[in-house]
């Protein structure tokens, strides 16, 4: 799950657009979490803030605004609140901005500032914009035996066979969906000089 996020973190590198999207197992009812690692392989200290969509849904730990030192890393976890109906056709529409500015040499946690990451503050600031892309986890295994048809009536075998042709072609249609995702990913990943 932990997802690189190095755009826009070493100081000769061009800054891109966006990054590999969080991606976040989605269940009705239950608190949604993902992670992303911040990269500092500068040698400087970096900081960073991270913009919520809406930061009643979403709460990000350790902290939306942290200081990282000289070759570092940091993984962020977001979380979002429990949802109560499933968006439409699980595709989420929110976005979060992660910006970065070199802090000045000595600069701790304390001193971070909303205020830095203003276009007018002085220092220069690179973002990338981060999406979510759902996924839905598989469900668990059937509490009930499968047997063998032998002994069911006709009718119920009749339900069988068209049972297996419906899950044979839903599974069909679900592997398309996943390789066609996964096109649509490779096309959206980042260039290599990104880690």
């Amino acid at each position: 799950m932990g997802q690189r996020i190095s755009s826009c973190i070493h100081p000769q590198a061009a800054c891109s657009n966006s990054v590999s999207p969080f991606y976040a197992d989605f269940e009705l009812g239950k608190l949604i979490s993902f992670t992303k690692k911040l990269l500092n392989k500068s040698d400087r200290y970096v900081a960073f803030k991270v913009n919520t969509p809406n930061p009643k849904t979403f709460c990000v730990t350790p902290n939306p605004l942290l200081v990282l030192p000289p070759r570092s890393t940091c993984d962020i976890k977001v979380t979002m609140q429990a949802q109560e109906e499933a968006p439409p056709d699980m595709q989420c529409k929110d976005t979060f901005v992660i910006q970065r500015v070199f802090a000045r040499p000595g600069k701790i946690m304390k001193d971070v500032t909303p205020e830095m990451f203003e276009k007018d503050s002085g220092y220069e600031v690179k973002e990338v914009k981060v999406t979510i892309v759902y996924v839905v986890p598989p469900k668990p295994p059937s509490p009930v035996q499968e047997g063998s048809d032998e002994n069911l009536s006709p009718q119920a075998s009749v339900f069988s066979d068209k049972a297996r042709e419906l899950i044979s072609k839903l599974t069909k249609e679900r592997n398309s969906v996943i390789e066609q995702n996964q096109k649509l990913q490779e096309e959206l990943r980042p260039p290599k000089w990104i880690s």
